[in-house]
Formats: C-alpha cells, sequence, structure tokens
C-alpha cells in the first residue's frame, strides 16, 4: 500500500499550492490532484454542501487507491473534518490557518486574517483563533471574489488589485505586523500582496506545515513510498485546464473529469 498515492483535493486550483510543498518535501511520492472547480468557492456554502462535496471528492479519490487524503482548502477543513475522519478509515490531513505562529510571534499584538466566509464563519475556526489570540488583536477580513478570479485566471488582473487594496486597507490601518492567508489560492497571491504591503508586515501560510504533517503521518502509519522511482504525477479537473496548467507547468498529465 505504501506505492499507493496521496490523494488531494481542493475547491479548485487553489490546494497546488500544498501540492507543491508536498511534492518538494516527498518527491518520491505519487500524488493524485482533484481540482473542483466546477462548485468553487466552498467558502460560500453552507457547511452542509461542504461536507457532501469532500465526501464526493474522497470517494474518487479512494476509487483510485489512494492512501492517504489531504484536504487542501482551509474551508473544507474547517467545516467538514471530524466528519470525513470519522467516516473514513485513511488518514486524513488537513490545514488551518497559521493562526498560532502569527500570534507568537507578532511585535505590534496585531495579526491580519485573509479568508473566506466559510473558513471565518466555522466554528472551527473560532475554536482556534480563541485558543492562540487573547492577548492579541485580529482584524479578520473575507477575501470576497479573489478565489473567482483565481479560478478563471486572472491573478494578476486590475480587478484583482483593486480587491486587494480594499482588503488591505482595514489591516494596515490597524498596525497589523503579519498577514494569515487562510485559503490555499492565497499563495498565489504573494507577489501582489508584497507589493501593496509595507515592507514590515510579514505574510504566512500552511503550505510547509501541511507538508510536515503529512510526512509525519506517513512515517506513524508505515505508508512512505520506498520506491525511488519517478514518481505519478495525476491531475484532474472539472473546470479550466488552462489555469490548472498555468499554474503547475506542462509536463505532468491533466485531465479533465467531470465530477
Amino acid at each position: 500500500m505504501s506505492t499507493q498515492a496521496i490523494g488531494i483535493f481542493d475547491s479548485g486550483v487553489g490546494g497546488t499550492s500544498i501540492w507543491k510543498e508536498l511534492n518538494l518535501l516527498l518527491p518520491h511520492e505519487n500524488t493524485i490532484y482533484l481540482a473542483d472547480s466546477k462548485h468553487a468557492p466552498y467558502g460560500e456554502k453552507t457547511k452542509e454542501e461542504i461536507i457532501t462535496l469532500s465526501k464526493k471528492n474522497i470517494d474518487l479519490l479512494l476509487s483510485k487507491g489512494c492512501k492517504l487524503i489531504v484536504v487542501a482548502c482551509n474551508t473544507a477543513t474547517t467545516n467538514a473534518i471530524k466528519v470525513l475522519r470519522d467516516t473514513y478509515s485513511v488518514p486524513i490531513i488537513g490545514i488551518e490557518p497559521a493562526i498560532k505562529p502569527a500570534a507568537l510571534q507578532t511585535k505590534t499584538k496585531t495579526i491580519g486574517i485573509l479568508a473566506t466566509k466559510g473558513t471565518l464563519s466555522s466554528e472551527l475556526f473560532h475554536r482556534t483563533t480563541d485558543l492562540f489570540t487573547s492577548h492579541i488583536k485580529v482584524i479578520e477580513q473575507v477575501g470576497v471574489g479573489l478565489v473567482s478570479l483565481i479560478e478563471s485566471g486572472e491573478i494578476n488582473s486590475e480587478e484583482m488589485k483593486a480587491l486587494l487594496k480594499i482588503y488591505l486597507k482595514p489591516m494596515v490601518d490597524a498596525n497589523i505586523d503579519y498577514l494569515v492567508l487562510g485559503c490555499t489560492h492565497y499563495p498565489y497571491l504573494i507577489p501582489q500582496l508584497l507589493e501593496l504591503l509595507p515592507k514590515h508586515i510579514k505574510i504566512i501560510d500552511s503550505g510547509k506545515a501541511v507538508a510536515v504533517q503529512t510526512k509525519a503521518v506517513l512515517e506513524q502509519h508505515h505508508l512512505l513510498n520506498p520506491s525511488l522511482k519517478k514518481p505519478k504525477l495525476q491531475f484532474y479537473s472539472n473546470g479550466s485546464l488552462e489555469v490548472l496548467i498555468s499554474l503547475i507547468g506542462e509536463t505532468y498529465h491533466v485531465e479533465y473529469l467531470n465530477f
């Protein structure tokens, strides 16, 4: 079973930012990535809808023989991870906004969190926030429209820049020194964020932490792939293949799948 693939899903192409970190840390692992772009963004759906979509994605990945599932979506994790772990026997890795490191390192005692409505309104997000931020101020901002623009291949559009300026201003005015990215699509906006933010503000996302956790769980379950052969890296999308390819490159197996 250790040679079987790691399954990864997201509400679209954003989770490829997590896949990149996984592939960097675990270069011999076979992976299957599922981009549910047709139903993006999950952040605007109900908890019940998010759970249903997440189960559908996991069922598809398990039908392809995956040994472990990475939920590369903050909204799906914060709304569905408990149900998913109760439902399936394979190890399931989730992703949450990196609130803890920002809260521990802030000097201005103020941090910003840019995330979807579905993440910011979830019970798990509020529990995590309450746990680590009782001594600091947290400026939350819903990134309305950002995921849709990324899914449409408009990362560098004027509309994107205009939205980011609007969303960042209250955080900068409040004197944040850390910006937490609470959506796996948002790391693709880092070049623009660095241009728009004052130089002292640091940006944190959860990609590396998820990769490290995945490796630890694979080791714990004796599921690390012992093969040193070139891995099989597969990508499936029910949306635009062009946008997916633009983010990962043209050297991988990318296929349209209606799910």
